[in-house]
């Protein structure tokens, strides 16, 4: 989910249990404080997240769309040493359409370092066989699940 947008924030996520946080607007908003972040608690628990129209990204819930490229997003927080990021397609998001296979083909030849979490429009297996081909660390299966499109046994047979 969203909201991380301050020290306290982050600090009340990670004393109740959380072992990693997920930055996406703030990293806009507020670059310092998410590079603050990625020395003070370690780039293996923050990850960074950008919802992406066009390749450029979204924010504040997808309401604004912010003049950075996920281009320019990315290289920035790699290049201080962001291992994780979440992308999410807002186009494709809850859909059913299919993943952005040509996305995250580009992400992972452009930023081969980062495990990449891919997120919206997953609508079948066949979906987590081409992202797992293009290379990304992880994928959310959010509606194809819960509309019964994937079935748990299905992701415990594909993960195992």
């Amino acid at each position: 989910g969203g909201g991380i947008q301050s020290h306290e924030d982050i600090k009340l996520a990670f004393n109740s249990g959380a072992k990693m946080v997920t930055g996406g607007s703030i990293a806009i908003k507020d670059p310092e404080m998410f590079e603050r972040w990625l020395t003070l608690y370690g780039a293996e628990k923050i990850i960074l997240g950008a919802d992406v129209k066009d390749k450029m990204v979204a924010i504040s819930g997808w309401e604004e769309t912010s003049a950075l490229s996920l281009d320019q997003l990315l290289e920035k927080y790699t290049a201080i040493g962001a291992k994780y990021a979440i992308c999410t397609d807002v186009a494709k998001d809850g859909l059913l359409q299919g993943a952005s296979i040509d996305l995250y083909r580009w992400i992972m030849s452009a930023y081969p370092s980062v495990k990449l979490i891919a997120s919206g429009g997953v609508s079948s297996m066949q979906d987590l066989v081409e992202l797992e081909e293009a290379g990304v660390f992880g994928t959310i299966v959010g509606k194809a699940f819960y509309e019964g499109r994937i079935s748990l046994k299905e992701l415990a047979s594909f993960v195992n």
